[in-house]
């Protein structure tokens, strides 16, 4: 039976994959950090995550799409958007061969940065 891959780092889970995937994943990695530069990174559901207050985003590649993964709110909030994507619950899937929507994908990490510090405001007041 083959171990599963475990990875401690987004580093590591990026080189597993081809030069045109990892620059892709390198690519939304540096549209995540610019929306939220004082996010954590971390490996989260052996998924690069970005963690603030909470885990804010996670995202991975697969053969056909990268699936990024804001959760719920994050999905409904710009479910308008996100029309022409794959979308479920709380994920949606970018087709691998387009292009990243950039924009869009930073409004989402900031959309949720508020909701997370918002989160964590309410809870500090109680």
């Amino acid at each position: 039976m083959a171990s599963k891959l475990t990875f401690e780092t987004i580093d590591e889970y990026i080189s597993q994959f081809p030069n045109d995937i990892q620059e892709k994943l390198n690519t939304l990695r540096a549209i995540i950090k610019d929306a939220a530069p004082a996010a954590q990174e971390k490996i989260s559901y052996q998924m690069p995550t970005f963690a603030l207050k909470g885990n804010l985003i996670h995202f991975a590649a697969y053969k056909h799409h990268i699936g990024l993964y804001p959760g719920a709110s994050g999905v409904a909030a710009f479910e308008k958007e996100l029309a022409g994507y794959k979308t479920s619950k709380g994920t949606v899937q970018i087709p691998i061969e387009e292009q990243l929507p950039s924009e869009l994908i930073g409004k989402i990490v900031k959309f949720k940065v508020d909701e997370n510090m918002n989160k964590a405001e309410a809870r500090r007041k109680r």
